[in-house]
C-alpha cells in the first residue's frame, strides 16, 4: 500500500519537481495543545504543471534521485492568483 499526502506547492524552480508543503496536526501527549507539523517533500510532476500554491495529491514511488521519492498524482486546486501578484503585494506591504 502506498502512501498518499496531500499539500501545498512552495516551489516549482526545478525541472519536473516540485516541493510540496504537507502539514499534519496532532496533539501534544502531554498537555493536550493542538501541534501543527510540517515536512517539505520534493516531488516528480512529469509535465510540469504544478504553480506555486496549487494543492496537489502526491503519492509514494521508488527513488527517482538522491531526495525525490514521491510523484504528484492529481492537482487538487489550482492557485488562483499569480505568483506576480502575490510578490507585488508583498513588496507594497514592506514599503509602507
Amino acid at each position: 500500500m502506498k502512501k498518499h499526502l496531500i499539500g501545498e506547492v512552495v516551489s516549482n524552480k526545478m525541472q519536473k519537481t516540485v516541493v510540496v508543503l504537507v502539514k499534519e496536526t496532532g496533539r501534544d501527549p502531554r498537555f493536550g495543545k493542538t501541534i501543527v507539523k510540517t515536512s517539505k517533500y520534493k516531488a516528480h510532476d512529469e509535465n510540469n504543471e504544478c504553480n506555486i500554491g496549487d494543492v496537489v495529491e502526491i503519492e509514494e514511488t521508488r527513488p527517482l534521485s538522491k531526495e525525490k521519492n514521491w510523484k504528484v498524482i492529481s492537482i487538487v486546486k489550482k492557485n488562483t492568483l499569480k505568483v506576480e501578484e502575490t510578490q507585488i503585494s508583498k513588496e507594497e506591504g514592506v514599503s509602507q
